[in-house]
């Protein structure tokens, strides 16, 4: 019997102004890149199609940001129904996983690593969505061991 594996995982912080992009290998999450929104969200949909096929993802994790008291707020919202339309386009299956505080934690990283205020704002986004999947395949990664063990 072979030991279960992660699906490989395409990992989005979607943003009012950018969707950061991370994915994995195996169970490690990395950052490649940014979305910019258009106001075309057909189009911002047709990138992340895209990065779906180059990535030969098998599933999109979207991160979503619930409220601290874990509520549901409008934004967090918002995001679900486009995870939704996201997930009626993909051939993939579409999951949601919180995401509170991983633009923090990702803007803390960046700091400590000494970089400027216009480096961090161009790859906060992929950092934040890196911090996110990272989270979302550690909770997959244990899950895995529990049914295995």
């Amino acid at each position: 019997m072979s030991t279960p594996r992660l699906p490989r995982a395409l990992g989005l912080d979607l943003g009012a102004k950018r969707i950061g992009i991370a994915v994995s290998a195996g169970t490690v999450a990395t950052p490649v890149d940014t979305v910019h929104r258009c106001g075309d969200r057909p189009r911002e949909h047709r990138k992340i199609t895209d990065l779906v096929e180059e990535w030969e993802a098998e599933i999109v994790v979207v991160g979503l940001p619930y409220n601290m008291d874990g509520s549901i707020g409008p934004m967090a919202k918002k995001y679900q129904a486009e995870a939704k339309v996201l997930g009626d386009t993909l051939d993939v299956p579409v999951v949601l996983y919180d995401e509170r505080l991983t633009t923090v934690s990702a803007e803390r990283s960046l700091m400590e690593q000494n970089m400027n205020a216009e480096a961090r704002r161009i790859v906060v986004d992929q950092v934040a969505a890196a911090v996110m999947l990272q989270a979302w395949l550690d909770s997959e990664q244990a899950a895995l061991e529990r049914s295995d063990g």
